[in-house]
């Protein structure tokens, strides 16, 4: 049965000598397996396009359960802006290899909306890590380690919250506080901010990056304390921006 589908490459996998194997995030059937034959050979129309990190319009033979067979592809944003930067390619592929981990753990619409968006603002050249970061935070909850932005971890208080502490997993109040380092309050509420945000709303970042770098620092130690995951295009990412 063919379909029209639109989606993104997260990864591909080579498959006998011309041919390879990806795997595409979609808006409609979350992700989905498909060979793409042929496709590395020098002669074939689709090797620029069959190949990771293509955001596009994919007719695919498809099958529920099983391999889908690719058959065209419209490109819809090539993402050159992207691809010419260092930084902002490693920031591509550690969104992807995330991404493809939170996919296999819980599938919604809103991961392909958010994922799309994200990328496309980096495209668009606003602040790569920001971007990032707010995927991060909203990714949690697919997780199933969603951070408290609500209320104290201990207690429940929504009052006189005093810090965010990412090894206890949200706010702390002053009547539960002990020894915790002080994140101010401007930090506590941009994590905030970048849980409720709706990503394709975004138009302009104005933080300061003291504050970026901070966010930053913080979703990594949560992330590490929390989620399990260690992806090497992250710590290949952070050699990078820790420099």
């Amino acid at each position: 049965m063919l379909k029209k589908i639109e989606g993104f490459i997260l990864t591909e996998t080579p498959n006998g000598e011309n041919s390879k194997i990806l795997n595409i995030l979609t808006n409609e059937h979350g992700l989905i397996g498909a060979i793409a034959k042929g496709v590395k050979s020098s002669k074939n129309p689709l090797r620029s396009k069959a190949s990771k990190y293509t955001y596009g319009i994919f007719y695919l033979d498809y099958y529920d359960n099983k391999l889908s067979k690719l058959e065209d592809i419209d490109v819809i944003n090539s993402f050159k802006e992207i691809k010419k930067d260092i930084i902002k390619i490693s920031y591509l592929a550690y969104i992807c290899d995330l991404t493809y981990q939170v996919v296999k753990e819980n599938y919604q619409n809103s991961i392909y909306e958010n994922f799309i968006n994200a990328i496309l603002k980096i495209e668009a050249g606003l602040n790569p890590m920001v971007l990032t970061n707010i995927l991060e935070i909203k990714y949690l909850d697919y997780l199933g380690v969603r951070l408290n932005l609500e209320s104290c971890v201990y207690c429940g208080s929504k009052k006189n919250i005093v810090t965010i502490d990412p090894d206890a997993g949200g706010f702390i109040c002053q009547e539960c506080y002990h020894n915790e380092p002080i994140i101010n309050t401007k930090i506590i509420n941009l994590l905030r901010k970048y849980y409720l945000v709706k990503i394709s709303s975004i138009t302009k970042l104005n933080i300061n990056e003291s504050s970026i770098f901070l966010i930053n620092r913080f979703l990594n130690q949560y992330y590490e304390r929390f989620t399990g995951l260690y992806l090497q295009s992250k710590k290949f990412l952070n050699t990078l921006v820790n420099q």
